[in-house]
């Protein structure tokens, strides 16, 4: 039988915070700690996946996830594309490095990692950036693998169910990092979660919801959990935890008074993502073009260095809009403090 929300003994997930924070150690101590917790797949070769879900499993006995990117087709510009590589030249000369090849395709790896899951099953499968085709879902429901599939409206709520998804992730406007949304050159919408948890319920019946977004203390844990979500993802709450891979630089801004606010930009890497506001997010957004991966390919040397050198205006620092409530702590005692 497939995995059931009920089985866990806090309704807590970890969001898979692919590109540094989310580590087999962090995934490990919030699935030991009675939620799930996810490994992230993206950015991660399929060979290292294998090596992340064995950690995992050499940690824990606890039930766990594992969340990948969909592919995408590219809307980059080129013509843009060559305009920002333009305006970005002068910053990656003043950090001594070379622009990236803004290739396509970073996560291309799609069958290989499928494979993963379907030799190590892992108990439930996340999604986000789109959902699998109905074939992909459907093989992995019949190897009891529970499927989910991030949403951020009712629209796309629609087109993950039609494809077979059997948990929804809806993720609302105050979540850290990149927005799930199927379309990436499309800004994504400011309907608020409880908003979106309603219309999603109302369109589609009784369907499993995970409420996520901006989620930062108990009491907003217990509000999603009471307008019928099964559970609550939480990621910049877990940014500080021990196990956590963020990294120092990032670390220290999350704390630090001159970052007062949080934009969606897609500045950094062609596709909306919120984060703390900075000089490069000042700088950049209003001139940077639509395009993933192209351009997180792009700025990776820059914000590389930039973290490297402990210069928070230079990097990307994703946050939702409770990171003020984030707390250096081991996961297991923030996942205690979250739990209504």
């Amino acid at each position: 039988m497939a995995f059931s929300f009920s089985e866990l003994t806090v309704p807590l997930l970890g969001a898979p915070m692919a590109g540094g924070p989310g580590t087999p150690a962090l995934a490990a101590a919030v699935s030991q700690a009675g939620g799930l917790g996810f490994v992230a797949g993206g950015y991660r070769t399929a060979d290292q996946l294998v090596d992340d879900i064995a950690a995992v499993r050499a940690a824990t006995s606890a039930p766990f996830g594992v969340n990948l990117f969909v592919p995408q087709p590219s809307y980059v510009d080129v013509v843009l594309l060559d305009e920002y590589a333009d305006l970005l030249d002068p910053l990656a000369e003043h950090y001594g490095v070379e622009l990236g090849e803004p290739r396509f395709g970073d996560d291309d790896c799609w069958a290989e990692k499928l494979e993963v899951i379907a030799d190590l099953r892992p108990t439930v499968v996340s999604f986000t950036f789109g959902t699998p085709s109905p074939d992909d879902l459907e093989s992995l429901r019949a190897m009891r693998i529970l499927t989910m599939v991030t949403v951020t409206s009712a629209y796309e709520a629609g087109v993950a169910l039609g494809h077979g998804a059997e948990v929804l992730v809806v993720q609302g406007p105050k979540a850290g990092g990149h927005r799930g949304t199927f379309a990436p050159d499309v800004r994504p919408g400011e309907d608020s979660l409880e908003d979106l948890l309603a219309e999603i319920r109302h369109a589609h019946g009784h369907v499993p919801l995970v409420a996520a977004g901006g989620l930062s203390s108990a009491a907003e844990v217990a509000g999603v959990l009471g307008r019928g979500a099964v559970a609550a993802q939480v990621g910049t709450a877990l940014l500080l935890a021990d196990e956590a891979g963020t990294n120092p630089t990032y670390r220290a801004a999350l704390t630090n008074p001159e970052f007062a606010n949080t934009t969606v930009t897609c500045a950094f890497s062609g596709r909306y993502a919120r984060g703390l506001e900075n000089d490069f997010t000042r700088r950049y957004e209003a001139v940077a073009p639509v395009g993933y991966p192209e351009i997180n390919h792009l700025t990776a040397p820059i914000r590389a260095a930039a973290a490297f050198h402990e210069d928070p205006h230079g990097t990307n620092m994703w946050a939702g809009t409770g990171y003020r409530n984030a707390r250096a702590a081991a996961a297991a005692d923030i996942i205690d403090s979250l739990t209504p």
